[in-house]
């Protein structure tokens, strides 16, 4: 978990240690608001890359860490609204294909920026990529899960041999300090920017909570959904308040469950120390940041491809069936939107791919569902059997 999540800050320029430290405390604020019952960490969110860049291209950081805030309050509202009525209506607002498109074009919408950084050092960027994908075939269990950082591991060597990286100041940066605490500043304007990723959140966490009470066998924890949402959301926008990135709930929980059998959350109060820990040497942080943008490339080939697969995977496990005029269209426009990164301005508000994309996916679904049902044809989503 710890390779994705230094990943984040590394890639949209935040302080990897600031974003150590609220990844630590977010996580215990997890478990303290879920009372122990739902055994999961808190890293940094991928789905926030795109905003991010978007937000400092135009903006700085102070409006980045804005948004964060503003989308961890919304959902932090959300998760109380599940508190009382449930997850029945996310389930009817955003059925698989409109989750799915709206994953997937997050994913694909950050392609741009993987191809410019693996172009800068092709070489470097080639071997980490083979290096993750090799070692994601041929080897099992943790190690599989493990590729990416090894991968970056074995980029980073090679820049190192090559002589492409400066230690200068690895060497000068102190062994123990607080990380760096960042304001946020008050830009409106680049809210549209954020608020489908809250859509995004809520799926990933509504899901992973019924993955880990699948896989320990305790229903109760389907319970916890509620809380479970407003705890990350309350994480990511303390994290927005310090200049961290948002958090929410890893999938990578599940892979190490599964391969441990350990369903203890005091494991991952261990977990969320230990990042508290390493965010406190300046020394951890200015070694993160010499990673070079050939890795990165590398990495974010693979990274943001699989993003957009897990909209397409989304698709597959409901058997969203695409013969349906109504499943075709909002995903088709959806993906063109995020993937050219259609942008309208209005005023002093900028409405990017993302954004624009989710609201076509969901806005057209449901008007194309009344309108099969004003027509009197069947309304199934996935009338396969």
């Amino acid at each position: 978990m710890f390779g994705a999540t230094f990943l984040v800050p590394v890639i949209t320029g935040f302080p990897p240690t600031t974003t150590l430290f609220f990844s630590g405390v977010g996580t215990m604020l997890f478990l303290a608001l879920t009372r122990n019952k739902v055994p999961s960490y808190l890293g940094s969110s991928f789905a926030f890359i795109a905003p991010i860049m978007a937000a400092k291209g135009q903006h700085d950081m102070g409006a980045a860490l804005f948004g964060i805030i503003i989308t961890g309050l919304l959902l932090a509202a959300v998760g109380l609204i599940v508190n009382a009525t449930g997850t029945g209506w996310i389930d009817k607002l955003m059925p698989p294909v409109v989750t799915g498109a709206i994953v997937a074009l997050i994913g694909f919408n950050l392609g741009g920026v993987a191809t410019s950084n693996y172009q800068k050092s092709p070489w470097i960027a080639t071997l980490t990529l083979a290096t993750i994908i090799v070692i994601a075939v041929i080897t099992h269990g943790l190690a599989a899960r493990l590729s990416i950082l090894i991968g970056v591991a074995v980029g980073y060597l090679a820049s190192a041999l090559a002589g492409e990286i400066s230690f200068k100041a690895v060497g000068e940066a102190d062994w123990v300090g607080l990380p760096t605490f960042t304001s946020p500043t008050v830009t409106w304007s680049i809210v549209p920017m954020f608020l489908p990723v809250v859509l995004v959140l809520v799926a990933e966490n509504v899901g992973h909570v019924r993955s880990v009470a699948h896989l320990v066998g305790d229903e109760s924890i389907n319970k916890r959904t509620g809380m479970a949402l407003t705890a990350d959301g309350l994480a990511s926008a303390l994290a927005g308040f310090g200049g961290g990135s948002a958090t929410t709930t890893y999938g990578e929980n599940i892979g190490v469950m599964t391969a441990t059998r350990v369903f203890s959350t005091a494991a991952y109060w261990v977990a969320g120390g230990i990042a508290i820990l390493l965010s406190l040497s300046p020394k951890v942080g200015a070694l993160l940041n010499t990673i070079p943008a050939g890795v990165l490339g590398g990495v974010t080939v693979a990274l943001y491809g699989l993003i957009g697969l897990i909209g397409v995977k989304i698709w597959i496990d409901n058997r969203v069936d695409f013969s349906h005029a109504k499943n075709q269209y909002p995903a088709a426009a959806a993906l063109i939107m995020g993937i050219g990164n259609l942008t309208l301005n209005k005023g002093s508000l900028s409405f990017t791919g993302i954004a624009l994309g989710t609201l076509a996916a969901i806005v057209l679904y449901h008007v194309m569902s009344a309108l099969e049902k004003f027509r009197g044809e069947p309304a199934d989503d996935n009338p396969l059997p």
